[in-house]
């Protein structure tokens, strides 16, 4: 059964709802009451409450700011103003801060039952989506292929790089310490050799793929194997001892021999070096997958060793396909400006530690290059490179100067779409808020401002904020007050004239607002300062 609160400090108005309200037949137990908003909150505190029925108008404490403390106090309810005609706006003040729906005195009780009805089934679909949650964990718990899928995941992409993230994997899988370290081992399936690609045989295959792999590794303590795709399986072996390899080979093989019986193709085994820590694992697998793809343009079906890998082939791959897409990516963000910087100084640093000057100023070239063509003109085109910054990594005669240059050049990049971006933002905004100013007599939502401003609502929002430090809201009842307080200094312009001119369609909602925010009435700071 769903409980309902009914707040009001009329006795006769609870007394009606609680006698002619068909709480039964509307899924509901006997309602709780309460006199006052301090009472209600008691309530709240010693009942689990779902629907908030409450007047807006309360001596102490109005509705409004009930159902806000109620809010604050992480309550979460299905509330229901109650209010008189002319209180509508404090309604939407109401609705504002958490309300979901009103009915105007003198009640309805079809209107109140109605709402009700409303109330019970987003309750019942709020209780059904708990409900399955809670399966869902209860199920991913139980599973424990799931959870180690999961775990190999992280491990391979980001080596649980978040502390706690990395204690929640150890505490749930019972990882032991890595005294001895960790080596990854990646199967991939030649699927070039094999025919059946359709949606049911890549299914069917990845399952008896990652069995196949399971079993044979079944005999060592501390492997956990996990399906990163149809085609790959990754296996990490904890602590592995130096005894164990002769087997380990014996398990690999089979593995290459029962996907060649059963499918006709092969599978092509990457084996990573001993990693002393988690945090190796994500450059050990990306190494490992290099010689793997490049090892099936001559042949599948070979068996890799990362110790074997060519390390300038794997540098330059990873120049080529990492470094330079990566440092142009962060520095098309904004946000990631600063971090950009810092990482190509580090990818310059590890360079110069590896290759020739030749190859260092060619590397500024490439991401010279590839900066200037991703920069577009007002116009839309491509920019023209930067002749003087071209010239200065040509006149270069170390690997340090090219650094210099370099990072001189990606700083400079970095300022100038910083001022674009903060110019264009900042030009935006001035719009936005002349807008407000010039439309304050009209109630302008956030969708229409950011409709008129091509834009989406919610970046509006937050971009808004950013710059001014105000939500919208906020910068429009500020707008709305000073503008109200200029005009209160003319005597001969009326109060409700006065909330007309400022977007109030009550004098008494206008007063109530000026009140809560100058701490006077409209007639009082008129008479106090003017």
């Amino acid at each position: 059964m769903i409980q309902a609160l009914i707040v009001d400090d009329e006795p006769t108005h609870i007394a009606g709802l609680v006698r002619h309200v068909g709480w039964e037949e509307l899924g509901y137990a006997p309602p709780l009451t309460a006199h006052s908003g301090a009472a209600a909150l008691e309530v709240l505190r010693s009942h689990n409450v779902d629907v908030l029925i409450s007047d807006v108008s309360m001596p102490l404490m109005t509705g409004i700011e009930l159902v806000s403390r109620s809010k604050e106090l992480g309550y979460r309810l299905q509330v229901l103003m109650v209010s008189g005609y002319n209180e509508f706006e404090f309604v939407q003040e109401a609705i504002h801060v958490g309300a979901q729906a009103y009915v105007l005195k003198p009640i309805k009780i079809e209107e109140v039952e109605a709402k009700l009805t409303a109330f019970r089934a987003a309750i019942e679909k709020q209780r059904d989506i708990e409900a399955e949650t809670n399966e869902l964990q209860e199920k991913v718990s139980g599973s424990l292929d799931v959870v180690k899928e999961r775990f190999v995941h992280d491990l391979v992409l980001d080596g649980l790089a978040d502390p706690d993230m990395k204690e929640s994997w150890v505490k749930l899988l019972e990882l032991p310490d890595l005294s001895r370290g960790v080596v990854m081992i990646s199967f991939g399936y030649d699927r070039y050799l094999d025919g059946g690609r359709d949606a049911r045989s890549r299914i069917v295959r990845g399952s008896g793929f990652l069995k196949a792999v399971k079993v044979s590794l079944s005999d060592f303590e501390g492997v956990i194997a996990a399906n990163l795709g149809a085609e790959e399986v990754v296996a990490v072996h904890l602590n592995p001892l130096p005894e164990e390899q002769v087997r380990m080979d014996k398990g690999i093989s089979f593995v290459q021999q029962w996907i060649r019986e059963q499918y006709g193709s092969s599978v092509t085994v990457g084996i990573s070096r001993l990693c002393k820590d988690w945090s190796e694992v994500p450059l050990a697998y990306k190494r490992v997958k290099f010689m793997m793809a490049k090892a099936r343009l001559l042949e599948g079906g070979q068996v890799l060793y990362e110790e074997r890998l060519d390390e300038t082939e794997f540098l330059e791959h990873r120049v080529r396909e990492e470094y330079i897409p990566e440092i142009v990516r962060m520095l098309e963000k904004t946000e990631e400006l600063p971090r950009a910087v810092d990482y190509a100084g580090s990818v310059l640093d590890m360079l110069m530690a590896h290759h020739s000057f030749a190859y260092i100023q060619a590397f500024g070239f490439g991401l010279l290059s590839e900066l200037a063509r991703r920069r577009k003109t007002e116009d839309g085109a491509p920019s023209d490179p930067n002749i003087p910054a071209w010239q200065r990594l040509i006149d270069c005669s170390a690997a340090s100067q090219v650094k210099e240059a370099v990072m001189d050049y990606i700083a400079r990049h970095a300022e100038a779409e910083l001022n674009k971006q903060n110019g264009q933002q900042h030009h935006l905004i001035q719009r936005v808020a002349g807008y407000i100013e010039a439309h304050i007599h009209e109630n302008v939502t956030v969708k229409q401002l950011a409709e008129l401003h091509h834009l989406n609502a919610s970046y509006l929002s937050v971009l808004f904020k950013k710059s001014t430090g105000k939500t919208i809201s906020e910068f429009v009842q500020e707008t709305r007050m000073n503008r109200a307080m200029e005009l209160l200094r003319d005597p001969h312009v009326k109060v409700y004239e006065v909330a007309e001119q400022v977007g109030f369609q009550t004098a008494a909602y206008f007063a109530y607002l000026f009140k809560k925010t100058t701490g006077y009435t409209p007639q009082e700071y008129r008479d106090y300062y003017y």
